[in-house]
């Protein structure tokens, strides 16, 4: 959505949506804040002190983070989310206090989370992740905010319906799978299948909610 790619997923055709990576918001284990209220209430206060930790600009978390201002009433333009250009680097700042929240997949933060080293104060996911069972989602604390990192095989442009048919079939045989089982369990994916037109309607919706809250931010 903040590029501009020289093809686009309307040219492609729609096959299914695999999974979804939901966010969860972390604090540094010294940290002063203690949940997501108290960040919530900073951020009320002062918009600028709270320093949002993620990937580029644009990604889930920086979305999510403006969602979440938008919520509680504070403008999503005056977040100050600061961007980093990898996994490695944002969770360098989290752990050295150099951003006041930081936010990613799961999968990201599990062991800083499991060492102590960081505290998971909420999820984006519609209910409480498998591997998180005591964080609550943001919805249980009272910000209507939910919002995954979805993952979804496309096909050619141009593939009859009995193309698209088969090829559907082989990915929900694939999602079937002990392998596939395997994988979402040792990466924290949910299992999150759509597949042909509701794919594609998904998609559309999706996009269309994403850039206007991007838009309002700031972002595009």
């Amino acid at each position: 959505i903040t590029g501009k790619p020289p093809v686009n997923l309307s040219q492609a055709t729609p096959i299914a949506r695999l999974t979804s990576e939901y966010n969860v918001f972390v604090l540094p284990a010294n940290s002063p804040y203690k949940s997501m209220a108290e960040v919530v209430a900073q951020l009320k206060k002062d918009p600028g002190s709270v320093k949002w930790g993620g990937g580029s600009r644009g990604a889930t978390e920086h979305i999510a983070a403006a969602m979440i201002a938008r919520e509680v009433g504070v403008d999503p333009a005056k977040i100050n989310y600061v961007a980093f250009r990898g996994g490695g680097e944002a969770t360098a700042a989290i752990l050295g206090g150099n951003v006041t929240i930081g936010g990613s997949g799961y999968s990201e933060f599990a062991e800083y989370i499991t060492a102590g080293k960081m505290r998971a104060i909420g999820v984006t996911s519609p209910k409480r992740l498998k591997d998180l069972p005591n964080v609550p989602t943001l919805k249980e604390q009272g910000i209507n905010v939910e919002i995954g990192n979805w993952r979804g095989v496309y096909g050619a442009p141009g593939i009859n319906a009995e193309q698209r048919k088969a090829l559907i079939a082989m990915v929900d045989k694939a999602v079937k799978s002990k392998a596939w089982a395997e994988a979402l369990d040792k990466n924290g994916w949910t299992p999150a299948w759509l597949a042909g037109d509701e794919f594609g309607s998904f998609v559309d919706s999706e996009f269309a909610s994403l850039r206007a809250t991007m838009v309002k931010s700031g972002m595009v």
